[in-house]
């Protein structure tokens, strides 16, 4: 079994949930790690025994045997960092939100297939077995023809001007943190929108401190989703349908399973293996599709990442939030 060369470009939170969940996959290993900051590096590496750590992003690239780079930077800086890895090919697995907009995505995009290098986009909800299994339950008709979808992603965030939730800088917000959750699993179920409508808050900052959207597709279903950064909610995502209602148990973004309340039936539970903290399954298709030799998953298209970078776009154009430099 061939053993996959995992880097890490930016040791924040999310990282170390990343290389933890690595150690979960027999045939990844952490190999190297970049920082800006060669100490932070070192100190990643060491926790988690990878044998190369850099002081640069860019020092990256001349790191031998890298078979795949996990970026986990802000939001701010995923296109640029993206590129400089693609461009010196390296296959990307790059953390949501994907970009800042559709069109730095694009040009992710767009450089990727120029370059013949895998990129997908670090959406690890995509990949949980309890996901899978409502989709085919969903394709299977169980609860009918779906009518609405109502989905919501909120906690409590110390409210820090200069932090990645509230700087403008650094794309902050709750609609590119958390409130692409509901907008992703909208998407997944229920297609593409002909319609969409969204308020916010604001934040002192002006980034979005709370966002709520609502949509209408061809097929008459609706949805309703919501992201906060100001109260904790159920974090849950539950789909009407004609015949009954599927939740997805536990927080709706690392499901760890399915509850059917099909009309006139008793509540049916359908417990679906959740290990650990779950990342390693984007991470197993990762290496599932690089071992195939293709250039983006089938799971998780460039095209949806582009579509959904695209929905977001237009929220942000109803609520009147511009990021510096756009």
């Amino acid at each position: 079994m061939r053993t996959f060369n995992w880097a890490i470009l930016g040791p924040g939170h999310i990282a170390h949930k990343f290389a933890e969940s690595l150690a979960l996959l027999p045939n990844a290993r952490l190999h190297a790690v970049a920082s800006r900051s060669l100490e932070k590096a070192q100190e990643f590496a060491a926790k988690f025994g990878a044998p190369h750590a850099v002081g640069s992003y860019e020092e990256l690239l001349t790191v031998p045997d890298i078979d795949v780079v996990y970026i986990a930077t802000p939001h701010s800086e995923h296109h640029a960092h993206t590129l400089l890895c693609l461009r010196g090919g390296l296959p990307v697995l790059c953390e949501k939100a994907f970009a800042l907009n559709g069109r730095q995505s694009q040009e992710m995009i767009s450089t990727a297939r120029e370059k013949g290098v895998f990129l997908m986009e670090a959406f690890w909800t995509r990949f949980f077995p309890a996901i899978n299994k409502a989709l085919e339950l969903v394709a299977a008709g169980i609860i009918g023809d779906v009518k609405h979808l109502a989905a919501d992603f909120g906690f409590v965030a110390t409210y820090a001007p200069e932090s990645r939730l509230f700087n403008p800088a650094l794309a902050g917000g709750s609609l590119l943190d958390i409130g692409v959750y509901p907008l992703f699993i909208s998407k997944l179920f229920l297609g593409e929108p002909q319609d969409i409508k969204a308020v916010s808050v604001p934040a002192a900052t002006g980034v979005d401190s709370t966002c709520a959207m609502v949509l209408a597709y061809a097929s008459g279903a609706t949805a309703s989703l919501f992201s906060t950064l100001t109260a904790q909610t159920d974090n849950q995502c539950i789909l009407y349908g004609s015949k009954g209602q599927l939740h997805l148990t536990g927080r709706f973004h690392a499901a760890s399973g399915i509850t059917l309340h099909l009309t006139g039936q008793e509540p049916q539970a359908i417990p679906c293996e959740k290990q650990g903290l779950g990342y390693h399954y984007e991470a197993q298709h990762v290496q599932e599709c690089l071992e195939q030799g293709l250039t983006e998953s089938p799971l998780l298209p460039l095209q949806f990442s582009q579509e959904l970078m695209q929905l977001m776009d237009t929220v942000r154009q109803q609520i009147g939030l511009r990021y510096p430099g756009e």
